[in-house]
């Protein structure tokens, strides 16, 4: 079921009325909730219930185990590996299976050896890669005692599954979100109004910018070659918005969700486009991916408390895994090895790129070099995501070779202009709110603080959806 629709429409009002209506104690609220997110997620297939349930039974016994095996520290080893291979397992089959396959026969004939490989015809189930991540941080917190096991398979499952975010996230960790589910839960008026607010300016990012940019972008990209340079260069803008748009438009909409239901999610986007290096960009990216890759393998791998060469190491393992993670194509690995250089770049050298402060803190205006750093890390990003959307390496490379060759400043073919205006307008209203969790919280701010002032926003807000809403595209990150 996506959020874009109206099934959706219809969905989450029966499921709000039955929540707090109905099942108002703890453990029917959780049923609801399991049965709510199962409905939610077999709208697509229904048979592929079954493979997020095997996924939560898998982590819900393995987190038994371990705590049943206490003090035997081998077999608890051995329980949370054996989870880790059942769920990365039933990934790598669903996922990367036939990539590999195919990969593996290409090079068996470069070197004269001739297999049948078998490959398999499967869907690949929405969301997978971001339920099993969840799924397996739980096990593995409950191995290293960061948390008890649970005993109550409905508050485990509803964590799994838990339909707002189910599908791409936010990555929720059991430590944060698991408790919710095990406390009694009250109605908040403010909470609610304040999820409803979140989900209205995710609604625009989705609908208004990120549908038609995505329009123009895949009605130009197949014909780089025939464009000007410029051209290439603002598609790739588009793009870059499209992808920002569409997936934190996404988050805004799963985290005010849930907080309709009383649940607080991870804030997943941070205003990314405001950084001043690639590597504050990915610590306010996919915030909840990105800590997740930091905790459950660069950290164990030695982090960047070892020597250089291993620092370089770490970081490479870690970014070819998360190209792979984002799809299984040749493309998302180079994007990977991309970031993975320029983080290289940025770190070894000693640079401080954490920044303490906020960006131009107390100012509605950065100083120039700031400005200059964060249109630097933008453009970066930009080419990133030139890789990152193209089909083949081939392409990337065509497109790029184009991009910086083909007349760059020929403005005869510029496509696209209205909506990327239209993104410029929403990045400039984030930075002047950059400062909140999301954009439309406006708290005590003066005019803000009267009803007719904020009402007035919502409507415009409304209006604007209603009048160049483009056509509804799925969410990029299904299908990862």
């Amino acid at each position: 079921m996506l959020f874009n629709s109206f099934d959706f429409i219809v969905f989450l009002p029966i499921v709000f009325y039955l929540y707090w209506f109905v099942a108002k104690e703890r453990r029917w609220q959780n049923m609801l909730v399991v049965i709510a997110s199962y409905v939610f997620y077999g709208w697509w297939n229904w048979k592929l219930v079954f493979l997020i349930a095997f996924t939560s039974v898998c982590s819900y016994v393995s987190g038994l185990l371990i705590e049943r095996y206490e003090g035997r520290r081998q077999w608890q080893r051995t329980v949370n590996a054996a989870n880790m291979v059942f769920n990365v397992g039933v990934l790598v089959v669903f996922k990367y299976y036939n990539f590999f396959m195919e990969n593996i026969e290409e090079l068996s004939d470069a070197l004269g050896w001739h297999f049948d490989w078998v490959t398999i015809n499967v869907i690949l189930p929405v969301g997978i890669s971001f339920y099993t991540f969840q799924a397996l941080s739980y096990s593995i917190d409950v191995y290293r005692k960061k948390m008890p096991a649970t005993h109550d398979p409905v508050e485990f499952f509803a964590y799994i599954s838990f339909f707002p975010q189910l599908v791409a996230g936010p990555i929720e960790r059991a430590t944060n979100l698991l408790p919710q589910f095990q406390r009694p839960r009250m109605f908040e008026y403010d909470k609610a109004v304040d999820g409803c607010r979140q989900m209205l300016w995710g609604f625009l990012k989705k609908l208004v910018i990120a549908d038609n940019c995505a329009a123009e972008v895949n009605a130009c990209w197949g014909q780089y070659a025939e464009l000007p340079g410029l051209t290439l260069f603002i598609l790739g803008v588009l793009f870059t918005l499209q992808i920002y748009c569409d997936f934190s438009g996404y988050s805004d909409i799963a985290i005010g969700c849930a907080r309709l239901f009383g649940f607080n999610l991870t804030r997943n986007f941070d205003f990314p486009y405001f950084s001043r290096s690639i590597p504050e960009f990915w610590r306010r990216w996919h915030i909840s991916l990105t800590t997740w890759f930091r905790d459950y393998i660069y950290f164990p791998l030695g982090g960047s408390r070892c020597e250089k060469w291993r620092i370089v190491r770490n970081i490479f393992i870690v970014w070819v895994i998360s190209g792979l993670w984002h799809g299984a194509d040749w493309t998302f690995v180079c994007w990977g090895l991309y970031h993975a250089v320029l983080l290289v770049v940025y770190n070894l050298p000693g640079v401080n790129t954490k920044y303490d402060s906020a960006i131009a803190c107390g100012r509605f205006i950065s100083g120039a070099k700031v400005a200059l750093q964060m249109l630097l890390t933008f453009f970066l990003v930009v080419i990133g995501w030139v890789l990152f959307r193209a089909e083949t390496i081939g392409q990337a490379v065509g497109y790029l070779s184009a991009m910086f060759t083909n007349q760059f400043f020929d403005s005869s073919m510029l496509c696209g202009m209205k909506f990327l205006r239209f993104g410029l307008i929403i990045i400039l209203v984030e930075w002047f709110q950059r400062d909140k969790r999301h954009v439309l919280q406006f708290s005590n701010m003066r005019p803000f603080n009267y009803r007719f002032v904020r009402w007035t926003v919502y409507y415009i807000c409304i209006y604007v959806i209603a009048k160049y809403a483009g056509a509804s595209q799925t969410f990029i990150y299904f299908q990862f």
